[in-house]
């Protein structure tokens, strides 16, 4: 299988040729992919047609599959978290994130395939912590490097829209139990690479644990507006057919919400990593 790799934008994104994700992998492709992760940080397949199962057993090449705690599933894939505008209002996707920080060892990655599309709108960005992270002075890369940040579910999940059935609201303080606010560091390492990388989002992380309040609030509201710069972005027009799958520990992403009432259909499996240091 002669696989091509296209690059989109000089921090990120390179569009994949040559591969069949419906196709079972084999270790020399799988490694040829992971080397393209890591190069492109977010890798996009067109013309790709792939069940729920073909999609789990692809991600699962990468790692073990995280289930999401709020989001539908699949009935018999529940690894397939399933962004429905029909069933759920997603505005929490239109916000910088980084998948799932708020457990202690966030995703390595997520595969996303389109199922159902608007006419027009919908696109997504994708956004490099590595480049980031090269785009700030030196004196401001020394005073992040050592601090550590809190992430919580609830900033992106607030009760008032996860918990407004009897059902929800008990799932809901399930997952507040089961799901703490966690700890991680601003500027994470990638641990294949080497790289450093900011490790903050408007998402989900709420504060720095070793600033004052007011200090915290304006050096997050600096970061969250640095990582959304266009030069360390890449912006993708999906089309049917179209699988993204992306680098989650340097990277974040926002789905613009620009399509209502259209209706958009999205089916996502998130691969767990490590815990960032």
């Amino acid at each position: 299988m002669s696989l091509r790799f296209t690059r989109l934008s000089p921090a990120l994104g390179a569009i994949v040729e040559g591969f069949d994700l419906s196709t079972p992998l084999n270790d020399e492709l799988r490694q040829r992919i992971s080397d393209a992760l890591l190069q492109h940080q977010v890798l996009f397949f067109r013309g790709q047609e792939v069940s729920p199962q073909q999609q789990r057993d692809f991600a699962a090449w990468f790692g073990d599959l995280h289930i999401h705690p709020l989001y539908p599933k699949i009935d018999d894939t529940p690894q397939i978290m399933v962004l429905d505008t029909a069933l759920n209002d997603l505005r929490d996707n239109a916000i910088w994130h980084t998948d799932v920080t708020f457990i202690d060892t966030p995703p390595l990655g997520s595969v996303l395939v389109a199922r159902k599309l608007p006419e027009y709108g919908g696109d997504t960005l994708w956004a490099s912590g590595t480049a980031a992270w090269r785009g700030l002075s030196p004196y401001f890369q020394q005073l992040l490097d050592g601090l550590t940040a809190t992430h919580d579910f609830t900033k992106s999940f607030p009760l008032s829209r996860f918990g407004n059935t009897p059902e929800a609201l008990a799932n809901y303080e399930e997952t507040r139990r089961k799901t703490p606010p966690v700890v991680h560091p601003v500027i994470r390492t990638h641990p294949v690479t080497g790289e450093k990388a900011l490790f903050v989002s408007d998402g989900f992380t709420t504060h720095i644990n070793e600033l004052e309040p007011a200090e915290s609030q304006a050096v997050l509201q600096f970061l969250f507006a640095h990582f959304a710069k266009p030069e360390y972005s890449v912006r993708w027009r999906w089309q049917p057919g179209d699988v993204a799958f992306w680098d989650n520990r340097v990277t974040q992403h926002y789905a613009v919400d620009d399509y209502r009432p259209a209706h958009r259909i999205m089916h996502r499996a998130t691969i767990l990593g490590d815990k960032p240091y």
